[in-house]
């Protein structure tokens, strides 16, 4: 079985906001493949899907961003989850221009916190994580990382916000049907430019 973990905050406050895009990604594989979400035994929400034969479970933790750690930690003790192989955390990044992702297969925190937390609770760097690109020469220029990444997208980037969530379920769908090494071939790239 496949993880896919999406982070975010829970509540209609933080819905729309920028560090909720795992979310974003998250719900939009859910609405595709016809899911539905409903509690898990620990501190997240959980979907089961199937993807060419595969079963998938989908996570949207609920112990806000700083805390995601403990629900990983619970997942991969209930489910037997082998973390470095079968988890994909959807995340956003401060550091990535939007219109961008990357598909990593370990690394630091990068300052995001959710990253971070589940780092110090598994005591282990070594899971994929696909980093959604959400910064900006703004968010680099203002120097306030935690004002930004908790406002909400501005109209250029709502205007593109839903085919950049598509690109990056089709990238989560690839990373399930075709493996890691395929899918950051395909997928790691500025979709936006590449596109105009």
């Amino acid at each position: 079985m496949h993880v896919i973990i999406g982070l975010g905050n829970p509540g209609e406050k933080y819905e729309k906001t920028r560090h909720n895009v795992g979310f974003l990604v998250v719900d939009h594989i859910n609405s595709r493949f016809n899911g539905s979400f409903s509690k898990g035994r620990g501190p997240y929400l959980q979907s089961k899907i199937s993807l060419d034969s595969t079963p998938v479970l989908l996570v949207k933790p609920t112990t806000y961003m700083n805390l995601s750690g403990q629900a990983v930690r619970h997942i991969i003790e209930y489910y037997k989850t082998d973390l470095a192989n079968e988890i994909l955390v959807v995340v956003d990044d401060f550091h990535l221009p939007f219109g961008s992702i990357r598909i990593k297969p370990n690394g630091s925190a990068g300052g995001q916190n959710g990253l971070k937390s589940i780092i110090q609770v598994t005591s282990s760097n070594q899971f994929h994580r696909l980093r959604f690109g959400i910064g900006s020469k703004h968010s680099i220029l203002s120097g306030d990382m935690s004002g930004f990444v908790l406002s909400a997208f501005n109209r250029s980037e709502r205007d593109h916000l839903a085919e950049m969530v598509e690109w990056a379920t089709d990238a989560t769908v690839s990373f399930v049907t075709s493996g890691p090494e395929a899918t950051m071939n395909k997928y790691n790239r500025n979709y936006l430019e590449d596109s105009n």
